[in-house]
């Protein structure tokens, strides 16, 4: 990469880095902040001869945004997490940002009110992971990246992506039959 363009090159990677960061931290302001860190970062680095080394500008990019949400992440262990911050009361852990993704077709009030229901139902259930799965899930299944492009982003062998996408999707499987003979 030569001549980075902040509208060609950066812009749209804001949002598969904003939902790896909201994926990973389950909190929307941190995950703003983690993405804008990390375009700052990059676009601060354009001139180095590191940046030149660069071969897959998203895919350094999903891995900075990775490991600055897991060290954040770690920072905040500790810290009291309220029921608006974890999502449990509103929709702060990215339902506006799958909403716009799905087309409207001026659906009834009703039918858009469950259809927010199940979307929501599934963001939850997909939180209820562990972070790698969660992480492998997002990168694979919703942002459709290879497995090589998935284990260079989190540092892990190809082997070792689809063993953790089987088994997060073994685990999601679980968790919903378990709430379906719920009834939840």
């Amino acid at each position: 990469m030569i001549n980075l363009d902040i509208k060609r090159d950066l812009l749209p990677l804001k949002t598969p880095l904003f939902r790896l960061a909201l994926r990973i931290t389950l909190d929307r302001p941190e995950a703003e902040d983690i993405v804008q860190d990390v375009l700052v970062k990059i676009w601060e680095m354009r001139h180095t001869p590191a940046f030149l080394e660069i071969k897959n500008l998203e895919t350094y990019a999903l891995t900075m945004v990775r490991n600055l949400a897991l060290d954040r992440q770690a920072q905040r262990q500790g810290r009291h997490i309220t029921l608006e911050n974890a999502g449990l009361l509103d929709d702060s852990n990215g339902g506006k940002v799958l909403e716009r993704e799905i087309a409207d077709n001026d659906e009834q009030p009703d039918e858009k009110m469950e259809r927010n229901e199940r979307l929501q139902w599934l963001r939850d259930m997909l939180n209820m992971l562990p972070e790698k799965q969660r992480t492998v899930l997002q990168l694979r299944d919703i942002e459709e990246h290879s497995y090589q492009e998935i284990g260079e982003i989190m540092k892990i062998g190809e082997s070792d992506v689809k063993v953790t996408l089987h088994r997060a999707r073994q685990a999601l499987k679980k968790i919903i039959l378990e709430r379906h003979a719920n009834g939840l």
